[in-house]
């Protein structure tokens, strides 16, 4: 019980936790700033009809992360960490003064192309400041530092919305576009105060991306476990992304409420992802990680069917909740399973691997959700994706049968 304050003070008093917690607050600012003021402005742009052009704002943000994440890591891992994340910064924030100058003449397109070059300089630094964790705090507390840090985020989840939609309501796009660009700055400035990188002298034979990617591939084919992964992977980025863009839609067409209310359901979910942490945490010490994740999937199809079906507030808002709730199930299983079945060697790999496999199958959905959209209706949208998280349900179900062939070996051996 005492060890836990003591370690949070020693955490904070790393200049290197600080630098990185302090820079991760200001891009959350930037981005979610971002993500909202684009949303409501396309929509303002379009008249709130076109559905193509929203879908559209989430491929320039999630398919870098396709693209780009196994190139970025590999980079990260042979570029100074520091010097990476600041020149990242930088260039965001003169791609944002590029945009704004665009807005300025009168070309109001340019918004995808701040949100696509930011998401594919994420994919260098983050990367980067995991590896300045990695390099600059002891062991023992780099799980409590990655905690607070996914905590920052989940908190985002509720303040975000708001924050968004505010200052877009307030001050309009160009304010918005530039508090972006000045949340990137000042966390380039952050970062920039840091010592400057160490040397480090590697002896080891640098690989090539090719060796690398086929040896990860070639082990998680001899991974039962893992290829079952992968096709949870698989179905639950179909799903997400078949509804991602769509939320704005449920707000103004099912619940006949302003756009600028999306940010209630955005809050109910992040605030249930903040205490479904907290459950899910306790309930991994009696159930295993295929439990969970089953409960995970489950759950998220009977929310997605009721969330279409609902044309009140409070019921969507509640049906929100219980879907946000068991998000951090999902997240824990499948992490805690990948961990589990993977050599150290090969985690990296592992997720290099599959973690596209979802982005990919997130972004195909999402760039189509639009043109289904507009030849069904959301109804259908919702069930259709409650129906893919079913059929995840039915493919991890090997994972039981391995666990407790595994369960009985051991038995045995002892």
């Amino acid at each position: 019980m005492e060890t836990k304050s003591p370690g949070v003070a020693v955490l904070l008093r790393n200049r290197y936790v600080r630098a990185i917690l302090l820079s991760g607050l200001l891009l959350q600012i930037g981005i979610w700033v971002r993500n909202f003021a684009i949303l409501l402005f396309v929509m303002d742009m379009t008249q709130g009809n076109n559905p193509t052009a929203v879908s559209m704002i989430m491929v320039a943000e999630f398919a870098p992360i396709l693209i780009f994440s196994f190139i970025g890591g590999t980079f990260a891992d042979r570029w100074k960490p520091k010097r990476t994340m600041v020149w990242c910064d930088l260039l965001s924030a003169v791609s944002i003064l590029a945009v704004l100058l665009t807005l300025a003449l009168g070309t109001w397109k340019a918004v995808f192309f701040a949100t696509l070059v930011s998401a594919i300089l994420s994919q260098f630094s983050q990367p980067s400041g995991m590896r300045l964790f990695k390099m600059h705090v002891p062991e023992e507390l780099i799980p409590l530092g990655m905690s607070l840090y996914q905590t920052m985020f989940a908190v985002f989840m509720i303040l975000g919305p708001a924050l968004g939609t505010s200052v877009y309501e307030h001050y309009g796009i160009e304010i918005a576009i530039a508090v972006m660009g000045v949340a990137f700055i000042l966390s380039a400035v952050v970062l920039a105060m840091l010592p400057p990188d160490r040397e480090i002298e590697d002896d080891k034979p640098r690989t090539t991306l090719r060796e690398e990617m086929a040896a990860g591939f070639r082990y998680v084919r001899s991974k039962k476990v893992l290829t079952t992964l992968g096709g949870c992977f698989l179905t639950a980025g179909l799903a997400v992304g078949l509804i991602q863009p769509l939320g704005v839609f449920l707000v103004t067409d099912r619940l006949g409420l302003p756009k600028e209310d999306l940010k209630w359901l955005m809050m109910a979910s992040g605030l249930a992802m903040i205490v479904g942490g907290g459950v899910t945490m306790a309930l991994s010490k009696k159930y295993s990680p295929q439990v969970l994740l089953a409960i995970g999937f489950g759950v998220s199809a009977i929310s997605m069917v009721a969330t279409g079906l609902s044309t009140v507030l409070w019921l969507t808002l509640i049906v929100q909740f219980i879907g946000g709730l068991v998000m951090p199930a999902i997240q824990i299983g499948i992490n805690t399973m990948i961990l589990q079945n993977t050599e150290e060697s090969f985690v990296g790999r592992v997720n290099g691997i599959l973690s596209p496999m979802f982005m990919g199958a997130m972004v195909l959905t999402i760039s189509v959700s639009g043109w289904l959209m507009e030849r069904f209706n959301i109804v259908v949208m919702y069930q259709a994706a409650a129906m893919l998280f079913l059929i995840g349900v039915i493919v991890m179900l090997p994972l039981f049968r391995v666990t407790g062939l595994q369960a009985r070996t051991e038995q045995s051996d002892s």
